[in-house]
This record gives structure tokens, sequence and C-alpha cells, in this order.
């Protein structure tokens, strides 16, 4: 297991941190899983003994019940690994259960702390953007957290290349706490933060996590064209979370999958996650596993390597035409592109 530098801050994760969205499962997340204390002991156990040092979970999953789940598993070994969670999401039917305001932070935060039983909460995230909430109020009451020491460090997850830099700014003007790091969603199944929001975090330094790394299954090698999926797997009509708007690209990537993977012996599962995690700005894979030889063969990832070919292999299946104004800049500017520019530039410049 390798260890980054989670954007600019001094704080370094494993490459690989374990995901507890089904630890609980019930709700829209017992499709995820149904993890119970034990199970999540022994999912915790395989992690840490593959070097993962980051659980992430969220308060909204399963109503707080993975948080509580999260807390007891880990016990006594808490201050031996590093816990994030999230906040935003709807927590009741209230007028002020939901959102970025002051009020939902801080009292999410309390609540957070005594469902995961802990005095800190390592990586506090803003788990979806507040459009109605201004900014200052959503930071000023994150820097407050982090100086009370109930909170290390703040990210935020699903923040546009705009959402981002606007909260950049108003930190750097305002003397806040800034954002170590951006949660989203990143896969062979969908490149689109490539455009905007990867060129955005090299820039500016701050670190990616990933979630649904294998596009929620899709990218395991269980769904081929024309073949029949196992028994108990989530068919494709029913995915809402990565929409598929593109499936013959996606059959054409799973078979570039499979076919790496048998060359390595791995499973596309795998594959998948050393590409991602290949990515430029990318610090960490978030992980969730319905079961334990799931998680065994996803931790494995973190000791695969691509090669050149097979990396250029992957990109040609799964991308897309450059969007303007990139392909104008790929024309016309290619003599002054800064490293963010050539994080999507690099591979289309001959």
């Amino acid at each position: 297991m390798d260890y980054r530098q989670l954007g600019r801050s001094g704080l370094r994760v494993s490459t690989i941190t374990l995901g507890t969205m089904g630890f609980g499962g019930s709700g829209w997340a017992a499709a995820v899983g149904q993890i119970d204390v034990e199970g999540a002991r022994r999912q915790i156990g395989l992690a840490r003994d593959a070097g993962v040092n980051l659980f992430d979970t969220a308060d909204v999953y399963s109503s707080g019940t993975s948080e509580e789940i999260l807390g007891a598993a880990l016990g006594s070994a808490r201050d031996e690994v590093l816990v994030a969670t999230k906040v935003r999401m709807p927590m009741g039917e209230g007028p002020n259960d939901a959102g970025l305001s002051r009020h939902h932070i801080i009292r999410g935060a309390e609540a957070s702390l005594r469902r995961l039983d802990t005095d800190y909460i390592d990586l506090y995230q803003v788990h979806e953007w507040d459009g109605q909430t201004p900014l200052e109020e959503t930071l000023s009451a994150l820097d407050s957290l982090v100086t009370s020491g109930k909170v290390r460090y703040i990210g935020c997850s699903n923040y546009a290349a705009w959402h981002l830099m606007k909260a950049l700014w108003t930190s750097d003007q305002g003397g806040y706490q800034p954002f170590v790091s951006n949660q989203l969603y990143y896969s062979l199944q969908n490149r689109d933060i490539e455009n905007e929001i990867v060129p955005a975090c090299v820039d500016s330094g701050v670190g990616i996590l990933v979630w649904s790394p294998i596009a929620g299954g899709l990218l395991s090698g269980k769904y081929r064209r024309d073949v029949e999926a196992p028994a108990g797997s989530r068919h494709l009509g029913e995915w809402s979370e990565p929409p598929v708007n593109e499936e013959d690209k996606l059959y054409d990537t799973i078979e570039e999958l499979v076919a790496i993977g048998e060359g390595r012996g791995v499973s596309a599962a795998q594959v998948a996650l050393a590409y991602t995690l290949a990515k430029p700005a990318v610090t960490s894979l978030i992980v969730g596993a319905r079961t334990e030889e799931q998680l065994s063969d996803n931790l494995a990832a973190a000791e695969l390597t691509l090669s050149a070919e097979e990396l250029g292999r992957l990109d040609t299946v799964s991308g897309s035409p450059l969007a303007y104004p990139f392909w104008h800049h790929a024309n016309t500017s290619s003599d002054r592109l800064s490293p963010a520019d050539l994080t999507l530039l690099g591979r289309h410049l001959s």
C-alpha cells in the first residue's frame, strides 16, 4: 500500500480507502450491503492488514447507522486510523435539517461525533453543493470546528470546478481553513471530471478522493455484452448513479478491462481501480464491498501498476472527443500549456 499527501495538507492517506455505505445498509443503502458490527470488524481488519488507514462514511448513510457501526467496529483502534464523514444531506424533516448553514453544520458535526463515539473527525466533508447558503457562513462554521479541535481537516464532495475555486478564494479572503480534498465520481465509465475539475484540483493543490471507482460494480467484469449477469446482480437499467448514457462504449470498455485482466491474471475490477489510481490528482479510491472476497480483490489493486500501453488502450476505448474550448486550446495554445492543462490535453497533442 502506498500513501499519498492529501492535497496540500500534511496528512498522508492510503491509496485505497474503505467506504462504509454498506454498514447497516437500510433504505436506499440496502443494495450496497447490510453489514453488521461483526462484519464491519472483519472488513476493517482486512483493510488495515492491507495498509488502509482511511475510513469514509457520512451522516446520511442509513440515517446515521453507518457511523454508529464504524465507531463500534473501530473501538479502541480509532486513534490508529483516519475517519472521514460528511454533512449536507437531509437528516430530518425540519427546514434546517439539511444544507450547509452554520446551524446544520455544527449540529451535524456534534451528532456525528456522538455516533462515531470519538472526540474528533479527521476529515469533515461537505457532501454536496449548497447554492443558497453563503460560502462565508459555511466556511466560517467549518473553520470554527477545526479551531475547536473537533475536526482536523475539511474537504468538499461533488463540487464543480467553479464551486471549488470560489470556495478556495473565499477561504483565502476570509482566513478560513481551505478544503484539502474533493470527493468525486470518477471511473472508466465516465471521465467527465477530466475537463474542468481535475485541472482545477491540480492547479490549486486539492486532492481527489474517488467514490464508486468501478461504477457501482459495472466495471467488475460481471456485466458483458450479450451475457446474462449473475443472479443477484443489479442490471444496467436499475442504475441511476452513475447514469449509463453510452451503453455500447461501456461494454467496449469492459471488454478491454477483461482482456487486460486476463493477460495479467487479475480481475477486471482490479484493472479499473489501477487505471483510476494512475490519474492526475487522485489521492485515494474509496472501495466498498458486500462481501469480504470482493473487498480482498479490490484491495489487491493497490499493488497493480498498469503499463503505459495498457493505460493508453483504456484511455482510447473510454474517451470522448475534446469539448470546446479544449480542442481549440490543443490546436492553438500547445506552446504555453500548464501542468494542469496537460492533465486533459497532453494525450491529444502530437
